[in-house]
């Protein structure tokens, strides 16, 4: 490969990320993505570092990060080795709310679970409404 074709396009990083060639173009106008190298036709050409970051990009936004704390995350990384300190407490912020996330869904998890039981223990024993506090019937609205 020539070395001014050298790089993934924007389609073959679009397939190696999973991503629209709309959001790596979005993401680079959003200054998440550093502004990327282009061929002697001006065409996007992306490295394997490139792939990485965009990767880790979306773990960001696949975890809730807003697109704001996102580009924060993306201006402290371009200044390099000063703002370590920066970045890793806006990680663990982050990775804080995601453990309370993970909490509260683990516990609708459970409430969803015990309703479920309820519903297949009604189908293995015969009717009897005054025991079925859980249905909806039409005159009251249980949960």
């Amino acid at each position: 490969m020539a070395e001014d074709e050298a790089g993934l396009t924007v389609a073959q990083m679009a397939e190696a990320t999973g991503v629209t060639a709309h959001t790596l173009r979005f993401y680079e106008r959003a200054e998440l993505i550093r502004p990327v190298a282009r061929n002697s036709g001006n065409q996007r050409r992306y490295s394997s570092a490139d792939v990485e970051w965009v990767r880790f990009l979306l773990r960001l936004r696949e975890t809730g990060m807003p697109i704001s704390q996102m580009r924060e995350y993306a201006a402290l990384r371009e200044q390099g080795p000063v703002t370590t300190e920066a970045r890793l407490r806006l990680l663990q912020a982050h990775q804080a709310g995601l453990r309370e996330q993970i909490t509260l869904l683990r516990s609708h998890e459970k409430a969803l679970a015990e309703k479920i039981r309820l519903y297949r223990n009604d189908l293995t024993r015969p009717a009897d409404t005054s025991t079925r506090r859980h249905v909806d019937t039409s005159t009251e609205r249980n949960h």
